[in-house]
């Protein structure tokens, strides 16, 4: 029985020395690469359901676009819509859903969307109810649907879309701040956004006070411990290091921004003045 196994067992290694290596699944995600080469990414916010703007949003330069659906009216008709509209544009669709519901995710991913942005996280079974429907089984229930995601992304959407799919958990209160180092911990879980102004909403502090400024650094450290990436508005890119994803400003701002330019004015970019702006105070 020995001497037959070793008769046999060289066929077995020269057998699995001839196997094909495992291939790498398909990243189309853009940002998911970038980051993964240590690049920083920048996203415009989208309020408005017009394909217009949005494509002309989607092709200016922005490596995503944060489609806002928390805070604006718009419907998943009106942003599948814009999404398809735009198909093969550089800028990837990240949605804000308005909460971690199944259905809310669910419509979200099958529209399109390769980045959930989770708002209002200060419990950490928020985010893996966000995880299990935006991921296929294995690793989550999110079911086999109608959706426009093949013809957006590809026949084998459904083999890669795991490895595709991106998690951002906001952080928009002291209570966030505390699960942090939790969040980070989750291996789903690829951004960590601090809210800058929610979180001064919600603590009564302003940016710059010394116990604001305290948890802002509690959770820049805890996130980057972890290995993950750190976000917030685009006005801390100039100003704050350790941050990689960034909140752009909306189609509005922008707009009052172009028409400075036209007529001759230096509007500052948000990137420049390193205060977040006060949410509702634009002028």
């Amino acid at each position: 029985m020995i001497n037959a196994l070793r008769l046999f067992l060289p066929g077995l290694v020269l057998c699995a020395a001839t196997l094909p290596a495992q291939t790498q699944p398909r990243i189309f995600n853009t940002v998911k690469q970038k980051l993964a080469a240590g690049k920083q990414v920048v996203g415009g916010t989208v309020n408005i359901g017009n394909p217009d703007t949005y494509c002309a949003m989607a092709n200016s330069g922005f490596d995503f676009l944060w489609i806002e659906m928390q805070h604006s009216p718009m419907g998943y008709q009106e942003v599948a819509h814009m999404v398809m509209a735009c198909k093969g544009a550089p800028a990837m669709p990240f949605i804000r859903v308005p909460d971690a519901t199944e259905g809310d995710i669910q419509k979200a991913v099958d529209l399109g969307a390769v980045g959930i942005i989770i708002p209002m996280v200060d419990d950490v079974q928020k985010v893996k109810n966000a995880i299990k429907f935006a991921m296929y089984p294995p690793k989550g229930k999110r079911s086999l649907g109608g959706g426009q995601y093949g013809a957006l992304y590809g026949p084998d959407y459904r083999q890669i879309a795991n490895d595709n799919m991106m998690i951002v958990a906001m952080i928009e209160s002291p209570a966030g701040v505390k699960i942090a180092r939790e969040l980070a911990a989750i291996p789903e879980v690829d951004v960590v956004f601090v809210a800058s102004t929610d979180l001064s909403s919600f603590s009564g502090l302003k940016q710059g006070d010394a116990k604001y400024e305290a948890m802002v650094s509690e959770v820049r450290d805890a996130v980057l411990a972890a290995g993950k990436k750190v976000a917030g508005p685009l006005a801390w890119k100039s100003t704050r290091k350790g941050y990689s994803f960034y909140q752009g400003p909306g189609e509005t701002s922008l707009l009052k921004s172009g028409v400075q330019l036209a007529l001759g004015d230096s509007p500052q970019s948000e990137s420049k003045k390193g205060v977040a702006p006060t949410e509702g105070a634009e002028k």
